[in-house]
């Protein structure tokens, strides 16, 4: 069982003030103050994405997205700089459904999100089309409501399904990374889906057991924000492993090493707290 109490402890002792800012609207809804939202709105294009690179001129999907999760986790997703990163999600979705990165990123884009490789291509297009799920309402643009998921994109949300759905294999296997496992599944039961989405939730419930610390909270935050508990047998088993990886200091280990471990300990905590509606 994950000891919350501890991870939050974890957060305070060890985080700075965005860190600890996400922790308090998690928590408790408090909202942070405007001036830490503008820094981390900071170096957002006039097109509406975030450059992977400080004060690059090339907005990258990859880092607009990362960026969008911090807003959802400060309640400040439905802000003008969260509607702008709608706008441009969406304006970069390519006709199949997908998403790519620029061709001017390919020599300094991680391997995760280099361009031209359909690997990359079908981790962009499930974290793309998540946001743009995640966002909804709460960030549509100033095109005409919609109330299904995605809100004013929620075409653009269905596209990409389909083009995640035509992805899987016979077996749910998915030709990516596990990353892109979590984030299709969510977006296929968003999407209705259901079959789609169990069969790839199957392989990854298989893959639990064995899994990194870090991408069990991954998965369990990502699970936990589009409403797929109670019940869902492979968020409680992601559950499951982060009380099994709990470190006793409160805090889980991330991949990429231990300045990113508070990172991984909010989205455990964000897995285990309940959802909460963010600001507009």
């Amino acid at each position: 069982m994950v000891d919350i109490e501890a991870a939050i402890g974890f957060v305070v002792a060890r985080g700075d003030r965005v860190d600890r800012a996400r922790l308090s609207w998690l928590r408790n809804g408090t909202a942070p103050h405007p001036g830490l939202l503008d820094a981390v709105e900071a170096g957002q294009t006039s097109d509406g994405g975030w450059p992977a690179i400080l004060d690059d001129a090339v907005p990258s999907v990859d880092a607009t997205c990362f960026r969008l999760g911090e807003l959802d986790d400060l309640g400040a997703i439905g802000r003008s700089a969260g509607r702008k990163a709608m706008d441009w999600l969406a304006a970069r979705q390519r006709a199949d459904g997908t998403w790519e990165e620029d061709s001017a990123l390919a020599d300094v884009a991680p391997e995760w999100a280099r361009p031209g490789d359909p690997e990359a291509q079908l981790y962009l297009t499930a974290n793309a089309a998540y946001w743009i799920a995640v966002a909804g309402l709460g960030a549509r643009s100033s095109g005409p409501l919609d109330d299904r998921v995605g809100g004013a994109y929620a075409g653009v949300v269905q596209g990409a399904a389909q083009a995640l759905a035509a992805a899987i294999e016979p077996d749910g296997s998915w030709p990516s990374y596990l990353a892109t496992g979590w984030l299709s599944a969510a977006v296929l039961h968003g999407q209705g889906m259901y079959l789609e989405s169990a069969r790839i939730q199957g392989v990854l419930g298989d893959r639990l057991p064995e899994m990194a610390a870090a991408d069990a909270a991954w998965l369990a935050a990502t699970f936990s924000r589009v409403s797929m508990a109670p019940g869902n047998r492979v968020l409680q088993a992601a559950l499951d492993r982060l009380g099994e990886t709990q470190r006793s200091d409160g805090g889980w280990d991330s991949a990429d090493g231990e300045q990113f471990d508070v990172h991984t300990t909010l989205a455990a905590i964000r897995a285990c707290l309940p959802a909460r509606t963010p600001a507009g």
